[in-house]
């Protein structure tokens, strides 16, 4: 079960409306309460025993994850082995979702982490209809409740396990509960009238069934609920069958629903390739539904437990889990295409250079920012990475598009001449406070609401990652503003008749355009003695440019050449491009590595 980072089923008023109708239900009856008391010490119990598993786990599963999806087979034992420990199908599809958001493990092997996770998911149905025989678990509880309090004293690990133990003891808790609720409900809830082997009467309880799991976010208590009825006898087998085949369908909701909405194109493909597999396995299940109930009761009967609906609905579960993992394993490469087709990247709107007014501004927003990603601090991580990259390169459309140039410029083998002897084309000219407000601000937004929306504890190297990350952003946005200030002269003056203040100008925009393009062809892949090598010539370079331009600029003035004033817009000017150099100077660290990819390095390294 996964109950965090969803959006809530139920507005304020809604839910007081609800808790005053459950209350009035509770005092007309005795059964009712103690079935919805089951169920909510069994939702619970799911809670806290996923809680304590992923604090036990640390940040160990999502490394497995990231190492384990090499191989489709690799990708499927994943699933499955993730799914049976953390009993959470819904969890182990938002990580698999945040990873390939994120870009640290390919759809393809997604999809096998997905296959997997449903096959996985069978284990804990076993375990539930195993502990919904005749006999109690309560006296198994009682001594579990205390030993996972005692455990909440002896540190971090110990508080994590304590979760553990105390989850498996409400979960024994609220299956006695649930089971005691139907017994007292007695008829008053008896549903073996509604004839199910009808086509009818099977889709009424294959839409119970999903409504049941989306409603309380978890397969495991519809399944529980499911049992704890078979075993009272208010459910036919046949009708559990079609409650199962709406539940798997039903556990895909929240997470297609989570990867649709809240995640970018990667992540998307990854939510509705999880449906399709519980809707085509449903779908396939229910047209098969009376040879497969003829397999399991004869499997049953063979196994020698042909007369106990429980584990004959937990063996049905794994059977058509089992054939839709066969249905799907062949095909994965043809549904990694589709999916790719029918969801391809997003590009950036092409923006209008002069909107009516505030109010009618497009903002450009973060491409690979996403809610599951906040599942894993790895995860997250490597988001802020590559939407730092984005805005890195929305910035440096900006600053050129400010200096007059096309963003085109960096990646020539060389400038022409002509374009930098020229001002902006006639009907060209984009204004750099517009296209800040459109390309920048919404990416830039994006980036710190989503560093601040992260709620998990970070060891030391995160939080360098997260600094670093956050100190990047600003200094490219810083970069931008000095271009945005740049610009109001510079176009004026290039734009102008050809003066000795003009060429002034075009000096200074030829020697930021040499710093700018060093900086974008530092390659990363280089060794870092030349990287080093080549930003400390680019510093000597900006200081000694410097000091000549104030000096040609004093000279001029004492020459005649220039007025005070325009002398004194040049100077300032002259600022604003070093703060520019410098703003993006900072990005890189002593050894000419961009700093928030050396700090994704070093957590590699140590993750």
């Amino acid at each position: 079960m996964r109950t965090t980072r969803l959006p809530p089923l139920l507005g304020p008023g809604i839910a007081l409306a609800v808790a005053v109708v459950l209350g009035w239900s509770f005092w007309r009856s005795a059964g009712w309460l103690e079935l919805c008391a089951g169920l909510a010490l069994f939702l619970f119990g799911m809670q806290c025993l996923e809680e304590g598993l992923r604090q036990l786990a640390g940040g160990g599963l999502e490394r497995l994850l990231a190492r384990s999806t090499g191989t489709p087979g690799r990708g499927l034992l994943f699933g499955m082995a993730g799914t049976a420990l953390l009993q959470s199908t819904t969890l182990v599809s938002l990580l698999t979702i945040a990873f390939i958001g994120s870009g640290l493990i390919q759809l393809a092997g997604g999809i096998s982490v997905i296959l997997g996770a449903n096959l996985g998911a069978t284990s804990g149905i076993w375990l539930l209809a195993l502990a919904g025989q005749d006999f109690s678990l309560s006296p198994l509880a009682l001594p579990l409740l205390v030993f996972g309090v005692l455990a909440g004293f002896t540190g971090a690990r110990g508080k994590a396990a304590g979760r553990v133990v105390l989850g498996v003891a409400f979960i024994f808790l609220g299956i006695d509960q649930l089971k005691d609720g139907f017994a007292q409900l007695g008829g008053g809830l008896d549903l073996a009238w509604v004839q199910a082997g009808g086509a009818a009467g099977t889709s009424l309880f294959v839409v119970a069934g999903l409504v049941l799991t989306v409603v309380l976010q978890s397969s495991h208590a519809t399944l529980m609920l499911t049992l704890a009825a078979l075993a009272g006898g208010q459910l036919q087998l046949e009708q559990g069958l079609a409650i199962a085949v709406g539940a798997n369908v039903g556990s895909s909701v929240s997470t297609a629903f989570v990867g649709m909405l809240g995640g970018n194109r990667s992540g998307q493909r990854l939510a509705l390739a999880h449906a399709l597999f519980n809707i085509v396995t449903a779908a396939a299940t229910l047209v098969l539904l009376l040879p497969l109930t003829w397999l399991v009761k004869t499997t049953a009967g063979l196994a020698g437990f042909g007369g106990n609906d429980l584990l004959q609905l937990a063996l049905f579960h794994t059977l058509f889990n089992a054939g839709g993992v066969a249905l799907f394993w062949p095909w994965q490469r043809q549904l990694e295409a589709a999916l790719r087709r029918w969801l391809p990247d997003r590009a950036d709107p092409d923006l209008p250079a002069t909107p009516a007014g505030e109010a009618s501004i497009r903002r450009v927003h973060a491409r690979h920012l996403s809610g599951p990603a906040l599942e894993s601090a790895d995860a997250a991580a490597a988001a802020v990475a590559l939407e730092l990259r984005h805005l890195g390169e929305l910035s440096m459309e900006v600053i050129c598009q400010a200096l007059c140039l096309p963003p085109g410029v960096l990646e020539a083998a060389g400038p022409d001449p002509a374009l930098l002897d020229g001002a902006c084309p006639p009907g060209q000219a984009m204004d750099a406070e517009l296209l800040y407000q459109q390309r920048i601000k919404g990416v830039y937004g994006d980036l710190l609401a989503f560093m601040s929306r992260l709620e998990l504890p970070l060891d030391e190297e995160h939080q360098r990652f997260w600094s670093a990350s956050q100190l990047a952003a600003m200094e490219m946005v810083n970069a931008v503003k000095s271009a945005k200030h740049l610009q109001k002269n510079l176009q004026r003056r290039l734009a102008g008749p050809d003066t000795p203040v003009r060429t002034a100008y075009l000096e200074l925009r030829a020697h930021l355009l040499a710093q700018l393009r060093a900086l974008h062809r530092l390659h990363p892949d280089a060794g870092p003695q030349a990287r080093a090598g080549l930003l400390e010539r680019l510093d000597a370079d900006a200081e000694a440019f410097h000091a000549r331009f104030r000096t040609m600029l004093f000279r001029h003035v004492r020459d005649g050449v220039y007025d005070g004033l325009e002398a004194g817009s040049l100077l300032n000017d002259l600022g604003y491009a070093g703060e520019l150099y410098r703003h993006l100077r900072q990005l890189f660290d002593r050894r000419g590595e961009p700093v928030s990819l050396q700090q994704l390095r070093q957590l590699s390294a140590t993750t």
